[in-house]
């Protein structure tokens, strides 16, 4: 059998790009998260975490040279005080793990398809073994603590049942009473709430934390997007005599002290928008209410236009690391007549 070597294509060379921007970010707040945190059950966690975002550092950076292709800057060490005071308390921690890990396992498998080359696919099907096990491991730890927060209970059901009228679908009625929320559309609504928590405690740590205005202001407005998110899913549960997760957890001190770069923070919270907009397209397909349809199409837009914003203080600032990108052959013409 003859064993080809073909280049990589585009798509994975888009994989091990994204990869590597994720992986020195999280390397970065990982190793901050190990400096500060005092409790000894959640310590392996933060420690497994760092070790695996190090160990795929290495493995890209191996496909990169043997490709000849050039090194993503990413993140280093001068986008982290590792002294900094400590700004989250050791279960808001553990919970991000456990969020960042979900996040990881979605990309992971979005990476795996795009992927044709054995090695590429086999690194990404490693990663998303490892990443599996770590949201394993720290949903574990986060049980045992009481930190987790469970999806809302449902009586279960006694039969099988179909639709038999087009009002299921609908979400809207003057004469009629809506129809109960299904399971489908609870687990999602209670999801994005999750999510949603999550990314209102982050972008305030980042503007509590950060010295330059615009950061600090854009921050702010995320905090109050998520906020409101948050309101409009636990809204749409409590309507249903569903009850909303809440977090009892602080989360955050009273620290100012930044422990990442203005750099790192933008592209994070730009990471975070953009994974919350494909939770929002999966769960709009996934729902058959339309009033909870078009609530996460106009949430979306909402998301996108702040995401806009952020880009455009990343590119003011020279934060936003360009991707690989085709040549310009309109521009390479222009210059050979020249």
């Amino acid at each position: 059998m003859t064993v080809h070597h073909p280049q990589l294509t585009s798509a994975e060379i888009a994989c091990i790009w994204t990869a590597y921007m994720n992986d020195s970010m999280s390397k970065c707040v990982l190793g901050y998260f190990l400096n500060v945190v005092e409790d000894e059950d959640i310590r392996p966690i933060i420690q497994l975490a760092y070790d695996i975002s190090f160990a795929h550092l290495e493995k890209l950076n191996h496909i990169f040279r043997k490709e000849n292709l050039p090194l993503p800057t990413g993140f280093t060490d001068s986008d982290v005080n590792l002294n900094a005071p400590r700004v989250y308390t050791d279960s808001f921690m553990l919970q991000y793990i456990t969020h960042m890990a979900r996040v990881g396992m979605l990309g992971y498998s979005g990476f795996i398809t795009m992927g044709a080359r054995k090695d590429i696919k086999a690194h990404f099907m490693a990663g998303l073994h490892e990443t599996a096990d770590l949201f394993d491991k720290s949903t574990e730890v986060l049980l045992s603590k009481g930190l987790y927060i469970r999806a809302p209970y449902i009586p279960y059901p006694t039969e099988t049942d179909f639709v038999d009228s087009k009002q299921f679908l609908s979400g809207f009625s003057l004469f009629n009473k809506q129809r109960p929320l299904n399971a489908v559309e609870i687990a999602h609504l209670y999801m994005n709430g999750l999510t949603n928590q999550i990314g209102s405690k982050l972008s305030l740590s980042f503007a509590q934390t950060s010295p330059n205005k615009d950061v600090q202001k854009w921050m702010l407005r995320g905090k109050d997007i998520s906020q409101k998110h948050m309101k409009i899913f636990a809204d749409a549960l409590t309507s249903n005599d569903v009850p909303a997760p809440v977090s009892a957890d602080v989360s955050i001190t009273d620290s100012t002290t930044p422990p990442f770069s203005d750099k790192l923070v933008m592209f994070h919270m730009s990471l975070l928008s953009a994974a919350g907009t494909g939770n929002y397209a999966t769960s709009a397909a996934a729902s058959q209410r339309t009033d909870l349809v078009l609530n996460y199409e106009r949430l979306s837009l909402e998301v996108a236009l702040y995401a806009k914003d952020g880009a455009d203080i990343m590119i003011k600032n020279e934060w936003m690391e360009q991707p690989p990108t085709t040549s310009d052959k309109e521009k390479l013409a222009k210059k050979k007549e020249k």
